[in-house]
């Protein structure tokens, strides 16, 4: 029998006791910076002359790490690795798999506070946003070990008199993990060990400005009783290492976190069948989203201002989730507006070292300058409410971002930022909040504040997108609550944290025989 599953609480830093023991974990972590990680493959451990240079995005003189960077030599070596260890990691037994990531979980939960430390260092992430992705990354090891359990022996079929006929699922072989900066524990260590306990093997590319947090993930699956080559970890550039792998014939799979223009080059390049290749590939890809919040005209106003305030901000909007837009009923407009202004205005930027901070820097130089670029367009296509700033002398630090009166078809409300900006539309009713909601290429996330029955039924069915919140914020899943994904160029509908995300890592067998 499985005991029922609870996803990993918060901590509350009101405590003295958390506060001190968060401080000391950035204590710790700070003895720690400036280290080199080499590559793992095989077991065995490789330093290469190419570095990833590892900063501080709060504090651009801090060095967090260099981790050495594969060749496609070192990439072929990895897939030798993985194909010949698949053949053994195959055979154990499910539950087995799944005690190695109950005691990565256990080895996580006690030393949480210390991946947490490394996510503010090198991803720049507040505490409250850290210790969130660090409890993300227990949730997932404990729920898909869990749900490993449950499909172990497969799912029941009919059998007619005189014949047995059975239905479980194997593994693929070998899978690409390629993970993204924003969720640099969680999202990583969740493809990761979908895959892993499914009974297949890895290459795991982590982004490139948070490949620290990825190589300490890999130590703790290694201290957790990983055989060596299940988990081998490669970080690369996309062009030398990333194109190739995917090429790949050997390649059974990909799961791929990151951005659209990314995601639909890995589908299309997947697709391809290469010489010796005797497969069709699978692609599980999350490609991020327009999110939207919308405000009905009966709506809890101080509710409806949080909502939108929180979606767009938390993470400084680097979240695939972000509700980077407001569509607002034209009735209620107007205060929503201004509670929205006077809430922003009450956000606290600075480092993310220090508790009272609620949005620290963006992750790059590359990101600061996409993201004031848009705030440049914005200023042509809407009011500028708040912030509109950045400063980058020190960290890549963007002030939050509002602006209103701003065009269902503008750039603004269509264009996926990344970053700490919010875009606010008018809407006439019901039916045209509905139209302009669904009106971006994304489906990833939504939410409607409302009180009016009719109008939650309604955007129930209407509100086309993978998660949709009702008189809440749209960011903030939970593994296990609130399965994650989204629809059209959001990915390929996979539900992260849900009961079907395992089996895109198998494949199912149908067995008969005659009594």
């Amino acid at each position: 029998m499985t005991v029922p599953y609870k996803h990993e609480p918060f901590t509350n830093f009101a405590t003295e006791d958390n506060k001190k023991a968060f401080q000391d974990a950035l204590a710790y972590v700070q003895t720690q910076l400036g280290k080199e990680y080499p590559l793992v493959i095989g077991g065995e451990r490789i330093t290469t002359e190419e570095k990833a240079i590892s900063i501080n995005p709060a504090n651009k003189e801090e060095v967090i790490g260099s981790v050495s960077m594969a060749d496609q030599e070192l990439a072929e070596k990895a897939m030798q690795a993985a194909l010949t260890t698949f053949e053994t990691w195959k055979k154990w037994k499910p539950e087995h798999r799944a005690n190695i990531l109950f005691r990565a979980a256990a080895m996580m939960r006690r030393r949480k506070h210390e991946f947490s430390a490394y996510l503010v260092k090198e991803a720049g992430k507040p505490w409250k946003e850290a210790d969130a992705d660090t409890a993300e990354a227990i949730d997932f090891l404990e729920y898909y070990a869990r749900q490993m359990l449950t499909l172990k022996d497969g799912i029941p079929v009919n059998s007619r008199e005189g014949e047995l006929n059975q239905f479980h699922y194997i593994p693929l072989g070998v899978g690409i993990v390629i993970s993204p900066f924003n969720f640099p524990l969680a999202i990583m260590a969740g493809t990761t060990v979908a895959a892993l306990v499914s009974g297949n093997t890895v290459l795991l590319k982590p982004a490139n400005s948070t490949p620290v947090i990825a190589a300490k993930f890999v130590e703790l699956m290694e201290e957790a009783g990983l055989p060596a080559g299940v988990l081998n970890f490669v970080p690369g550039s996309g062009s030398k290492i990333g194109d190739y792998l995917v090429d790949h014939p050997k390649t059974r799979f990909v799961s791929f976190t990151g951005s659209r223009e990314v995601g639909c080059r890995i589908y299309e390049r997947a697709s391809k069948v290469n010489p010796g290749q005797i497969w069709l590939k699978r692609v599980i890809a999350e490609m991020g989203g327009k999110d939207t919040v919308v405000v009905d005209k009966d709506a809890d106003l101080e509710l409806a201002a949080s909502s939108i305030v929180y979606s767009a901000f938390g993470f400084s909007g680097q979240k695939c989730s972000a509700g980077s837009r407001a569509v607002i009923h034209q009735d209620v407009y107007d205060a929503v507006v201004e509670k929205v202004v006077a809430l922003t205005k009450t956000l606290t930027v600075g480092s993310p070292e220090d508790v009272n901070t609620y949005m620290g820097p963006v992750i790059d130089e590359k990101s600061y300058n996409k993201i004031m670029s848009y705030i440049e367009i914005g200023k042509k296509e809407g009011m500028l409410l708040a912030g509109g700033e950045g400063d980058d002398s020190k960290g890549y630090f963007i002030q939050p971002t509002v602006f209103a009166d701003v065009d269902e078809k503008a750039r603004l409300m269509q264009e996926e930022i990344f970053g700490p900006v919010l875009a606010i539309c008018k809407a006439r009713d019901f039916d045209h909040m509905m139209e302009i909601a669904n009106n971006t290429d994304y489906g990833l996330t939504g939410a409607l504040i409302s009180n009016n029955r009719e109008h939650i039924e309604r955007a129930r069915e209407e509100f086309h997108v993978g998660n949709l919140y009702f008189n809440r914020g749209c960011t903030g899943a939970i593994v296990g609550y609130q399965p994650f994904g989204g629809f059209n160029m959001s990915g390929t509908d996979s539900k992260a944290g849900g009961p079907d995300y395992l089996l895109l890592h198998m494949q199912a067998k149908t067995t008969s025989e005659t009594l």
